[in-house]
């Protein structure tokens, strides 16, 4: 019956959520059990270009130790993959996975650049803080619960997250990646198109819409900007939608 369990909740993670949840639990086991050295999987700019090791982007993004203090951390991270990558993509993205897998593989590519020149070896924090400022952007009104019953307005939770990390973790410049990459989705995505009248910066590529295409029962926009509710009378100036609109589903860290 707990395997029927399992199995259930498993295959009910939206696509493109799945194989990143997958990956970020094979690769380190690899890396865990010695089948691979993990020195295979992070990230390096010398091994990348001279050497043709062309997975290293993609591993770094999914690889992170399990061992010692750092496997709480990788748990840590798993829930939050899962948590609010799940919510992006069955609310904001809903019957578009071609539209949530570019959203990734932007802020991937972002990563991967930003980290060929910080010399940052494993990419899955940020990766997953510039999701969950994504999230956090878009219910930025709602109420999120913290450790200890804290609570508070989740656009807070990713510099929450920030500060945690820059006193008692590994300096928080991993998360400030995460949130900038993830402002830069949101705002060339989102805010630019609809708060400033400018042009729509980023489109999905079609062969994104051929891997994963569209299904019945989304949302209107598929992750795009949606029409402009600023009134006649602001000008443009003051109370656009970023202030009204209630951007998809809120949830509490514990639920």
């Amino acid at each position: 019956m707990a395997s029927n369990d399992i199995g259930d909740w498993y295959r009910s993670i939206p696509q493109v959520t799945k194989y990143w949840f997958t990956g970020s639990i094979i690769v380190p086991l690899i890396g865990r059990l010695g089948i691979l050295s993990p020195l295979w999987f992070i990230l390096d700019f010398s091994s990348f270009i001279y050497k043709f090791q062309i997975w290293r982007p993609i591993t770094a993004a999914l690889y992170y130790p399990l061992s010692g203090p750092k496997g709480f951390h990788f748990l840590m991270n798993l829930y939050f993959l899962y948590s609010y990558s799940t919510r992006l993509e069955s609310d904001t993205f809903a019957g578009a996975p071609a539209n949530y897998a570019f959203l990734l593989l932007f802020n991937w590519l972002c990563l991967v650049i930003i980290g060929f020149a910080a010399d940052l070896a494993l990419l899955m924090d940020p990766l997953v803080l510039s999701v969950l400022y994504i999230w956090c952007q878009l219910n930025k009104d709602q109420i999120v619960s913290f450790w200890f019953g804290t609570r508070f307005k989740a656009m807070y939770l990713p510099w929450i997250l920030f500060a945690f990390n820059l006193i008692i973790g590994s300096g928080g410049m991993l998360e400030l990646f995460g949130i900038v990459v993830g402002h830069l989705y949101f705002f060339l995505m989102f805010k630019y198109p609809q708060d400033f009248g400018g042009m729509q910066l980023l489109s999905v590529p079609n062969f994104l819409h051929r891997l994963f295409p569209r299904r019945q029962g989304g949302v209107a926009g598929f992750g795009q900007a949606p029409p402009s509710r600023r009134r006649p009378d602001d000008g443009g100036n003051g109370g656009g939608i970023w202030e009204r609109h209630n951007w998809g589903r809120g949830n509490q860290l514990g639920d």
